[in-house]
């Protein structure tokens, strides 16, 4: 009897130890739980990787003084396009044409002046270049101004174009002759009869955007520039150049490059840009719609 009671106790102690062997200790059931947790961590990661890598670059080549305004838009375009992504290059149109003519990865240009566009355009007597924008979606997106500014805080007192041939401007900025704003500058001062006698105070800048750079810093007395840079940068305006004086208006034409395969996505940005949410934006910053 005390054989079988101690046989029987054996194996219940073994059947015990089996029990208890077979479940992990706390600790290895912690790190398992850790590691599901890891690798959902890891599999919410890829999907967020792949729903940004499902977007779809729209290239859109843009003259600078158009900066405040698109980085605006590029908000609210991509809200209501989810699956599209705006890469913005602002430049000079000079600089920004010559970039498409040289191969650069463009959809959309949106020039400060026809002439860089009309160089682009099959159509046009002026072409120069292989690469070309496609002519059924060009059009004239806005208007804007040039105009006289200098700091909000100068004691130059000067008021007017006129003043820039007088002791009140020792040194003025204006665009370089490849560049829109520069272009329209020489054809206002030259029929104003200026050009030649003021060559000693100018300093040219590659841009629009560092003209204006040089008249906030007060690196000169003042600059021609556009309405709208003058205000983004919180210039004082003292004078604007009567249409009848520049060779021509400064128009913003737009259009899609012919080789972008992206043609779809560019149809949608181009007619965002001429959506009643887009011309808001652009009237506050000082742009008008192209007449």
């Amino acid at each position: 009897m005390k054989k079988i009671t101690g046989i029987f106790l054996s194996m219940l102690f073994a059947v015990t130890l089996a029990a208890c062997g077979a479940k992990a200790p706390a600790g290895e059931d912690v790190k398992e739980e850790t590691k599901t947790e890891d690798v959902n961590d890891e599999k919410m990661e890829e999907k967020k990787d792949d729903k940004t890598s499902a977007k779809t670059d729209l290239n859109v080549f843009a003259a600078a003084s158009m900066t405040e305004s698109l980085e605006e838009l590029k908000a609210v375009f991509e809200e209501e396009n989810p699956d599209l992504n705006l890469v913005f290059n602002f430049d000079s149109s000079g600089t920004l044409k010559t970039q498409i003519a040289e191969g650069a990865d463009c959809d959309v240009f949106i020039s400060a002046a026809k002439k860089q566009m009309d160089e682009l355009d099959p159509t046009s007597d002026t072409k120069d270049s292989d690469i070309t924008i496609d002519p059924s979606t060009r059009f004239d997106l806005l208007e804007n101004e040039v105009t006289l500014a200098v700091k909000e805080d100068s004691r130059k007192e000067i008021e007017s174009f006129d003043d820039i041939n007088t002791d009140k401007v020792e040194t003025i900025a204006l665009g370089n002759a490849d560049v829109p704003v520069g272009q329209y500058s020489e054809s206002l001062l030259k029929n104003m009869g200026v050009w030649d006698d003021i060559q000693d105070k100018i300093t040219f800048g590659s841009n629009v955007k560092e003209v204006t750079s040089w008249v906030s810093e007060g690196a000169v007395d003042c600059g021609i520039i556009y309405s709208t840079d003058a205000k983004a940068a919180g210039l004082k305006i003292v004078d604007t150049a009567n249409p009848d004086m520049l060779d021509k208006k400064v128009i913003y034409p737009a259009a899609t490059l012919d080789k972008s395969a992206k043609k779809e996505a560019c149809e949608k940005f181009l007619s965002f840009l001429n959506s009643d949410k887009a011309n808001e934006v652009f009237s506050q910053y000082g742009f008008k719609p192209a007449s």
